[in-house]
């Protein structure tokens, strides 16, 4: 069985940053706050599925607030 690797890569602050258009500090107040897309410590490293992040953000029109 192989699997694609690509579909398994966790995103950093700065994939999402980059990806929602906002400051790196943006996501850690977010965070901090409990709002923002999930997130997960690996290690001492933040990350994020993808999926979620692209859930979370299309959600946004639904709930209208970050």
């Amino acid at each position: 069985m192989t699997t694609d690797l690509q579909d398994d890569v966790l995103w950093t602050v700065s994939d999402v940053a980059r990806y929602l258009g906002v400051p790196v500090g943006t996501l850690y107040q977010w965070r901090h706050r409990g709002e923002g897309p999930r997130s997960r410590r690996v290690g001492r490293h933040l990350r994020y599925d993808p999926t979620e992040v692209r859930r979370w953000f299309k959600n946004l029109d639904a709930t209208g607030a970050a």
